[in-house]
């Protein structure tokens, strides 16, 4: 069998634990698809993009030739039009729970070798969410429940993925929304998680209630306008055992503020992810069966947030300045800013670290993180090059 000198992982033995034959785990590994963690975790492996079996981002950790998996976080399908969608999804149980969708990033965290750390959807170790996580999470938690993954959410304005002030958050906060066993990826009925969250003092999203399934489309409209009306993003509809997959419901503010956002930097941003949002819009339009007012003040709405920001972005660039991202960190151990930074870069993002402040306990670091692509796209346009 080929020798793979950058990975220490024993072939056979994992070929085993993962119930594939060893020739498929060495050809994962040589078509990049199995790779090992950065830095100090050259044991830990993630499967990047499609595995056998297997949801994108999980991870696998070598224990000296024992193996333990920690499962991505199965994807979460949306719904276009609620009423539909619900009876489609659970017309086999009689109620569903509805819980917010923050606007974050979401993270998995287990203990490993005494430590909190935290796992990107990707599966990569992220330095950042890994010292924030300490502060946020009871370490007794994962000793008495050792086969459990904490999935949460990320969120506040000092996140470097997606900086949000609408949560009343100073800096940034985790937000407990699922808790699943590892290797199998079951997941803890919502009642169970919230009582074990609750237990150790752990935040959590919040909870609107248990619907019945014929009251649920008339009640979930009227949580996502009031959600709509502060710039919250959702909810996600739950089978309250966890057993049917959840699906996921958004408001008009954040569908226009994702576009906001995108279009500024729109040559980063893929064309699935813009087109999406405004499908959404259609089709919620449609459900609410708004009046021509209303339907006016979405367009309106719609239109300003694509078309306000690339304005922008063009002025920008015109007056000789470079379109940006701009947030601010806090950490208390100055090395995980050099780590961090150099994530960010193997990520192949390009980013500017300003010196760090100390405040108080912490270092509060500023970020700028260029895009560059904008940047010499509407240069360029600016110069008279033709759209291809």
């Amino acid at each position: 069998m080929k020798y793979y000198p950058e990975i220490k992982l024993d072939i056979e033995k994992a070929a085993e634990f993962l119930e594939l034959p060893p020739s498929r785990i060495a050809e994962l590994i040589e078509k990049r698809k199995l790779q090992h963690n950065w830095d100090d975790f050259d044991n830990i492996y993630r499967f990047e993009g499609h595995a056998p079996h297997l949801e994108d981002g999980t991870v696998l950790i070598d224990h000296h030739g024992s193996f333990e998996l920690i499962r991505g976080f199965p994807k979460i399908k949306r719904a276009m039009l609620l009423g539909p969608a619900l009876k489609k999804s659970f017309s086999e149980i009689g109620s569903v729970a509805v819980e917010e969708k923050m606007n974050g990033y979401n993270v998995r965290v287990i203990d490993y070798n005494r430590k909190l750390i935290a796992f990107t959807r990707s599966g990569h170790i992220c330095p950042y969410s890994t010292e924030r996580v300490q502060n946020f999470l009871e370490r007794d938690f994962f000793k008495e429940h050792a086969d459990i993954i904490v999935y949460g959410e990320m969120a506040g304005p000092e996140n470097p993925y997606v900086q949000k002030y609408v949560y009343d958050i100073e800096s940034l906060d985790f937000f407990v929304f699922d808790m699943r066993y590892k290797t199998t990826g079951e997941a803890l009925s919502v009642n169970r998680r919230r009582e074990l969250a609750e237990q150790y003092g752990f935040n959590q999203v919040r909870l609107f209630g248990e619907l019945g399934i014929g009251e649920a489309p008339e009640k979930i409209t009227e949580i996502i306008r009031e959600l709509g009306k502060k710039g919250h993003e959702g909810v996600v509809i739950k089978d309250p055992e966890m057993v049917l997959q959840p699906i996921k419901y958004t408001c008009s503010e954040s569908n226009c503020a994702d576009l906001n956002q995108a279009f500024r930097f729109y040559n980063e941003t893929g064309r699935d992810y813009l087109f999406s949002r405004v499908v959404r819009e259609g089709f919620q339009s449609y459900e609410w069966a708004e009046s021509e007012d209303e339907f006016q003040k979405r367009c309106q709405r719609l239109g300003e947030s694509i078309l306000r920001p690339m304005k922008e972005t063009i002025k920008t660039v015109q007056n000789g300045e470079r379109i940006s991202d701009s947030f601010q960190i806090r950490v208390r151990d100055k090395k995980v800013i050099y780590k961090f930074k150099s994530y960010l870069e193997r990520l192949g993002l390009y980013v500017m670290f300003e010196m760090p402040e100390r405040q108080g306990n912490e270092y509060v670091i500023k970020i700028r993180k260029i895009n560059k692509s904008t940047n010499d796209k509407t240069l360029a346009m600016l110069e008279g090059q033709l759209w291809s």
